[in-house]
């Protein structure tokens, strides 16, 4: 009894308190502060999850169809209503969690909007409540809503109305003459986003007394040297805290402080692969959404994939890094994204284009970077995506720029997705052979396109060529 009191009295013993209370501090801290950060990040994908899935269900609708529904209950024995109503209840049973997927449009009064058609309009019809064409709805209550003409939105938060608490995304539907007509949105209830939210204090409370059965453990084996790893833990786990997950914690010793700074590491690791799988996700929608383009036209069915493999094959040519090789065949096969706002007639005709159709086809690149934005790809992708249009000589759109202000994938893509297009039958014309095509790239080497990049393309096909003799 009297040596527990002497060590009770010790400065060891003080030492390996302090220990032990600063480690809680930093556990508990790091635990709420980590906890609010991933339900934030979890909160902002499920938005940008919505506005994805409304900006590819709104892509889906065909405006004369949804104009051509009566505003009224008659509307719904309508071919034109049936049609649409089963597209969404298609979508719906895609997209799970999705609740209801429903179209509205404008009326004479401000903020007041009408039904046109909704994939379960009688959800609550015992307490009057319906979504027939042309029932009325208060949308100057969601501030979301009123802007979703303009482009995609989604709710900034839980919204209640006699429909029930949801998170909701939006979309415009345009016209042939790019007018938004209607808006389609979607709705997540609020039970399955709380659910969700459960699963993650689940994990982090599980994080947490892992961490505080070991500061425990470490807290008894330190006595001298804890004050500056303990300090170096408290700076690397704020650090995380904030949300900078690429962040290493790092401290000067070997023990169990090092331990728990791996622990913490490893944490960040399950986190960042944790939105690596959401930008998967993602990409997988966006890849979906290219098959949607080349489907418009059978002659460009493939493009994309092709793109993306002499693209890689120049940039290997070229010397880039194999991480830099597999971004750019990953960006290359969505370089054509934009051309989902090109109607069917303009994109497959086969006489000389017009004025304002060229234009038209002009726009994609920059349309392409706005469809990519909420994926949350690194603004290098997104240039790429705009500039894979733009000239050596400074002769291409959309920004007219020239030589080395044109971002190097972007010239890499330029000469591939040329040499495709020309070695590819096209509706209006057949394709050429690569003696044709190669003598194409170099009549226009150093005006359309890159010299060294045009040259790594033919000592390219030229290697392939060798390989298969």
């Amino acid at each position: 009894m009297a040596r527990m009191k002497r060590f009770l009295k010790s400065f060891r013993f003080k030492v390996i308190l302090a220990a032990i209370s600063s480690l809680l501090f930093v556990l508990g801290l790091s635990a709420v502060l980590i906890h609010q950060y991933i339900l934030h990040a979890q909160f902002e994908q499920l938005r940008d999850k919505l506005k994805v899935i409304a900006s590819t269900a709104s892509v889906a609708i065909d405006s004369q169809t949804l104009l051509s529904i009566p505003l009224n209950r008659e509307g719904m024995k309508t071919s034109f209503y049936q049609d649409i109503a089963k597209k969404l209840n298609l979508i719906k049973s895609q997209n799970q969690p999705i609740d209801s997927i429903y179209i509205l449009t404008r009326t004479d009064y401000e903020g007041i909007w009408q039904f046109i058609v909704d994939s379960d309009p009688e959800i609550k019809k015992k307490e009057g409540v319906t979504a027939y064409p042309g029932d009325k709805y208060n949308a100057l209550r969601f501030s979301e809503m009123m802007k979703a003409f303009d482009g995609a939105t989604a709710d900034r938060k839980l919204e209640v109305d006699e429909w029930g608490v949801t998170l909701s995304g939006y979309a415009p539907i345009l016209d042939d003459s790019g007018k938004a007509v209607a808006v389609l949105g979607v709705d997540i209830l609020a039970f399955d986003i709380y659910a969700i939210q459960k699963v993650v204090q689940r994990r982090v409370a599980l994080i947490f007394v892992l961490g505080l059965f070991l500061s425990f453990i470490l807290g008894f084996m330190f006595t001298r040297h804890i004050t500056g790893p303990i300090r170096d833990l408290v700076e690397g786990t704020r650090r995380i805290s904030k949300g900078d997950l690429w962040s290493k914690v790092s401290v000067r010793d070997d023990g169990e402080i090092a331990e728990l700074a791996d622990a913490f590491n490893k944490m960040t690791e399950e986190l960042i692969e944790s939105q690596r799988k959401n930008h998967r996700y993602f990409y997988g929608v966006i890849q979906s959404l290219v098959r949607v383009v080349e489907a418009k036209d059978p002659y460009t069915r493939g493009h994309s994939e092709r793109v993306a493999e002499y693209a890689g094959k120049i940039a290997v040519q070229m010397g880039f890094p194999a991480d830099s090789v597999e971004a750019l065949k990953q960006i290359a096969i969505l370089h054509d994204i934009g051309k989902l706002s090109i109607q069917d007639n303009i994109l497959n005709k086969k006489e000389k284009l017009t004025s304002e159709e060229w234009e038209v086809i002009r726009n994609h690149p920059a349309i392409g970077e706005d469809i990519l934005k909420p994926v949350s790809l690194n603004q290098e992708m997104l240039t790429i995506v705009r500039g894979h249009h733009e000239r050596y000589d400074g002769k291409g759109y959309p920004d007219a720029l020239s030589g080395d202000q044109i971002n190097i994938f972007a010239q890499i893509i330029s000469v591939a997705d040329a040499y495709d297009a020309m070695a590819s039958s096209r509706a209006y014309r057949h394709a050429l052979s690569q003696e044709e095509a190669v003598a194409e790239l170099r009549k226009n080497r150093g005006t359309q396109f890159n010299p060294r990049v045009v040259d790594s393309l033919i000592d390219v096909l030229g290697s392939d060529q060798e390989g298969m003799a």
